[in-house]
């Protein structure tokens, strides 16, 4: 069975006061998905997936944005991924959520996904390109390397610099 929180609970998870989370409940902001409160003495109950959006409103409040702008977000994250709202890959910070979608693109979902840059550098390959460029044009540290007299060249204290 999954575990489900209460109002009380997924507050303290999260690091709001209940009255935040309340509020939020009460306009659709972050709705509970589990079960949503049904008049006086009713509970609500929270889903994992509930706490992970609730953390990210916190993270974009906390980071200066504010909540009418989160909520605008929201439902842009929402039309564009559905319930996958918390598995979203936000960059968050200097008043500015930035989605980062198919590793490919940014879009800023504070103003309705506008791109801000339509090519990411990944960083991954970066060391063999250059390593490789360098034995390209230095081809007696390919054979240096190769009898293994030259550490490596991505070393620190590499034979090989400018």
């Amino acid at each position: 069975m999954t575990q489900h929180y209460s109002g009380k609970k997924a507050a303290e998870i999260v690091g709001i006061s209940y009255r935040q989370l309340d509020y939020w409940a009460r306009t659709d902001l972050i709705r509970p998905s589990v079960a949503d409160a049904a008049g006086s003495g009713s509970r609500r109950r929270y889903a994992y997936g509930d706490l992970l959006e609730l953390k990210v409103v916190k993270s974009m409040l906390d980071a200066g944005i504010k909540l009418e702008s989160v909520r605008a977000a929201f439902l842009y994250l929402r039309e564009q991924l559905g319930e996958e709202v918390a598995s979203a890959r936000l960059v968050i910070g200097g008043g500015k959520a930035i989605l980062v979608r198919d590793d490919s693109e940014l879009l800023d979902v504070l103003k309705s996904g506008q791109f801000v840059m339509t090519s990411l550098l990944s960083l991954d390959g970066v060391q063999q390109e250059i390593d490789a460029a360098i034995l390209t044009f230095e081809p007696a540290a390919a054979d240096t390397a190769a009898a293994g007299s030259v550490p490596s060249l991505a070393s620190p204290h590499s034979a090989i610099g400018g």
